[in-house]
C-alpha cells in the first residue's frame, strides 16, 4: 500500500504546484479575450460571454508599436547571449582545465559576485556609458550583460566533467588553448550552452531595470518597457490590451523554453548544478 500510495501522492503534489504555477497565465490568457465590463465583473467565469479577442490584440499592436518592441527583444537577447557566450567559454575553461596561481582565488571571487545584485552596479555603468556617449543606444543596453557571471559558473561546472585526456589529446595533436575551446569543449558543452542560453533568453527577455534608465527613445525600448505603455494612472489602464500584451510578450518564453527543454535538463543535470 505505501509502495502505491508513495507516486500518487509525489503526483499530487506536482499537480498541485504546475496549478499554482500556471494559474496567473491561464488568467492572463482569460483577461486578453473579455472585454472591460466582464474584466471587472462581480463573478468570475474563465471564458467570456463576449469576446473582445481581436478588439483587445489589434489595440495591443496598434497602441503601441508592440511589433517594434519584439524586434528589439530579440536584438538584445541574441546580442547579449553571444557575447556572453563568447566571453563565458574561454573563462570557463581556464578556471576548470588550465592551471595558474591564483585560479582557486578568482572562482572564489566569480562565487562572490553571484551574491551581488544587479541594481549595485547600475550608477557607475551609467555614468560610464554617459561619458562614452552610448546612452539610449543598443549598446547601452547589451554592453552591461556582455559578461555573466552565471554562465561562467555554470560552464566551469560542466567542464569539470570533461576528461583530462581529451584535452591532453588535443594538445598533442597541436592545437591551442583557445583552439580547443572552440573545437573540443564547445561542441562538447552544447547542453550546458543551450541550458545557459534559455536562460540568458529569459532574464534579458524580461529585464525591465536596466533598459528602463539606459534608453529613452521608443523605438529602442523592449518589451517589459512597452507594456508599461498601457498602464496609466490619469485615463485608467486598458486591462484587455495589457494582458493581450503581455501574452504575446510571453509566448516567446514560453516557446523557447518547450523547444529546448531537453537540452536545459540534460546540461543542468550534467553541469552539476542541482
Amino acid at each position: 500500500m505505501a509502495d502505491r500510495l508513495g507516486p500518487l501522492f509525489r503526483h499530487a503534489v506536482l499537480l498541485l504546484g504546475a496549478a499554482v504555477m500556471l494559474a496567473p497565465f491561464v488568467l492572463m490568457l482569460s483577461l486578453s479575450v473579455k472585454p472591460a465590463a466582464e474584466i471587472f465583473a462581480p463573478q468570475f467565469r474563465l471564458l467570456p460571454e463576449q469576446w473582445s479577442a481581436w478588439e483587445n490584440y489589434s489595440a495591443a499592436f496598434t497602441k503601441v508599436p508592440l511589433a517594434r518592441f519584439l524586434m528589439n527583444g530579440f536584438i538584445v537577447t541574441f546580442c547579449i547571449f553571444a557575447a556572453q557566450a563568447v566571453t563565458a567559454l574561454p573563462m570557463a575553461y581556464a578556471l576548470a582545465k588550465l592551471r595558474w596561481r591564483g585560479r582557486d582565488t578568482v572562482f572564489g571571487l566569480v562565487l562572490l559576485a553571484l551574491l551581488i545584485p544587479p541594481q549595485v552596479p547600475a550608477i557607475p555603468l551609467y555614468i560610464g556609458l554617459w561619458q562614452l556617449g552610448l546612452l539610449d543606444t543598443y549598446a547601452a543596453i547589451i554592453l552591461p550583460s556582455t559578461v555573466s557571471v552565471f554562465g561562467i559558473f555554470l560552464m566551469r561546472q560542466f567542464f569539470r566533467t570533461v576528461p583530462n585526456d581529451l584535452i591532453a589529446a588535443a594538445r598533442m595533436d597541436g592545437l591551442s588553448e583557445l583552439g580547443i575551446v572552440w573545437r573540443i569543449m564547445l561542441p562538447t558543452a552544447a547542453p550546458a550552452l543551450a541550458a545557459f542560453g534559455c536562460l540568458s533568453f529569459i532574464w534579458n527577455w524580461n529585464e525591465f531595470f536596466w533598459p528602463y534608465i539606459a534608453v529613452q527613445s521608443e523605438h529602442l525600448m523592449t518589451p517589459p518597457l512597452g507594456i508599461a505603455f498601457f498602464s496609466d494612472t490619469e485615463s485608467g489602464t486598458s486591462w484587455g490590451p495589457l494582458m493581450a500584451a503581455a501574452t504575446v510578450t510571453t509566448a516567446p518564453l514560453a516557446i523557447a523554453f518547450l523547444l529546448a527543454q531537453r537540452a536545459f535538463v540534460r546540461g543542468v543535470t550534467m553541469s552539476g548544478v542541482k
